[in-house]
């Protein structure tokens, strides 16, 4: 295989499968997507809607939208955005909501770091795609909610009840303990803010009227996307074990020996696009070295049999080959290769991933196609779990069709 023929194969799996399959999911009559989809394609119209599942499709179609030209896929976006403006904003303290019931009623009122983000990552897509001016306003008002109500001078924190009192961190937690901070929801803070930072660029939208307001804030954002770099520098990255840590106390001591090879191989494109968008020269010769580790250390250490496990605990490495993980790593690999044409490992690397994916996470029994959320070791899908819930969505595979598609044809990065 080559890199033109991949790029055609993502195309194809981008717009005959990806986009209709996600296209079928529409509620026309609550709005919104539905929340719940069996692998053999049986929707529970009554399950409840997710805010991270509503925002990820919000930026998909409105990120898809922007990439083709689409304008087809206007009322999927739109959708998307009027569920979370309308249903999951809180009109009266701020932010969104966890979760709504099938109808648009609010049923969890947690207000979480990891779900704003996700909102402000899907306005600020929306926005992009459309010049509606709303969603940069509500961008701006969660990432200004983020930085008052959830966090403290150390840096970021996690759970709130809905008058943001904190709360248990459940939802982000994981491998039985239970986090002050975490390794992905700061992640997610600084893909979110990313993009808040490159559409408040007003050189990008001449035609914008940006205000003093707007401006000032462009500059907000900035510095905290330099802290946010620097918290990652000193306290996410281990270099010692060449890793991120995941699961901290409020004074970032990890709380586990966990090695989650997904988010190490996302964060280092992630963490790349993040420096390129700043276009700081002593922030990138900061993280350059800490990059290019992950991305290095992970081949190394996780890629096996054209594929990427879960994680290591303890030593332990869970063989399971989930969905996102698979579809990072493929976007994650191919920037390391983008910076530098002499690491070919990397790029067979992309080859051989992609090659297992469409052998072994492709549900082919629907039509149009999604992935399995994981499969075993010997190749056995996860038959159990839903094609379609809260977690599973467009936004792993989508992004890395898209990502992977601008970078081979037009060398973006």
């Amino acid at each position: 295989m080559d890199e033109k023929l991949l790029a055609k194969e993502l195309e194809t799996c981008l717009n005959k499968e990806l986009i209709p399959f996600w296209e079928k999911l529409i509620d026309t009559e609550f709005g919104g997507f539905y929340g719940l989809m069996d692998n053999d394609g049986n929707i529970d119209k009554k399950a409840p809607k997710g805010g991270i599942l509503n925002s990820r499709i919000l930026w998909f179609f409105s990120k898809a939208k922007k990439e083709l030209f689409d304008d087809s896929l206007r009322p999927y976006m739109d959708s998307a955005f009027k569920l979370l403006i309308n249903n999951f904003w809180d009109d009266e303290f701020g932010g969104i909501y966890w979760e709504l019931d099938h109808k648009g009623t609010p049923t969890d009122t947690t207000k979480h770091t990891y779900n704003q983000a996700f909102a402000i990552y899907g306005l600020c897509a929306y926005y992009d795609a459309t010049q509606d001016k709303r969603a940069l306003e509500r961008a701006i008002s969660l990432y200004e909610l983020i930085e008052e109500k959830m966090r403290d001078d150390k840096g970021y924190l996690e759970a709130f009840g809905r008058d943001f009192s904190p709360v248990s961190n459940e939802k982000l937690s994981g491998n039985g303990v239970e986090a002050k901070r975490t390794m992905n929801t700061l992640l997610h803070i600084m893909e979110a803010y990313t993009e808040l930072y490159r559409v408040t660029d007003e050189s990008l939208y001449s035609e914008a009227d940006f205000s003093s307001d707007i401006q000032a804030l462009h500059g907000k954002v900035f510095s905290s996307l330099e802290e946010i770099l620097g918290i990652i520098e000193e306290k996410i990255y281990n270099p010692k074990l060449k890793r991120q840590e995941v699961f901290f106390d409020g004074d970032y001591k990890s709380l586990i020996d966990l090695y989650s090879y997904g988010h190490d191989i996302e964060s280092a494109w992630l963490i790349n696009r993040a420096v390129d968008v700043l276009g700081d020269k002593d922030v990138a010769a900061r993280t350059e070295p800490i990059i290019n580790m992950l991305t290095e250390q992970v081949y190394k250490e996780a890629y096996r049999n054209n594929s990427i496990p879960t994680e290591c605990e303890n030593g332990k490495v869970d063989g399971k080959r989930v969905w996102w993980v698979q579809a990072e790593a493929m976007t994650g690999f191919y920037n390391g290769y983008q910076k530098d044409s002499s690491k070919t490992e990397y790029l067979d690397a992309v080859f051989g991933i992609w090659e297992f994916i469409k052998k072994n996470l492709v549900n082919n029994k629907l039509h149009p196609s999604e992935w399995y959320w994981y499969v075993n070791e010997d190749g056995t899908p996860s038959y159990d779990e839903p094609i379609v819930e809260p977690w599973k969505c467009p936004y792993h595979n989508g992004r890395m069709c898209i990502e992977m598609i601008s970078r081979i044809k037009f060398g973006k990065r």
